[in-house]
């Protein structure tokens, strides 16, 4: 009789440890933000002021 308890014991233990199962987590993606600006702008000013101060200097 002693064994039975203890089997049954043990069994209730061990199924309210497994009850859940076995549950894969749930890993969310990183979102990387880049600001996005075009390469172009940095270098547009210095050449439009350059054909501006070759039109002026042409002009006199």
């Amino acid at each position: 009789m002693k064994k039975i308890a203890l089997a049954a014991a043990l069994s209730v233990a061990a199924s309210t440890a497994f009850a859940g199962g076995y549950i894969e987590p749930i890993v969310e993606p990183e979102v990387i933000v880049e600001d996005t600006s075009s390469s172009s702008a940095g270098i547009l000013v210095p050449i439009l002021l350059l054909v501006l101060v070759a039109a002026v200097v042409s002009a006199d």
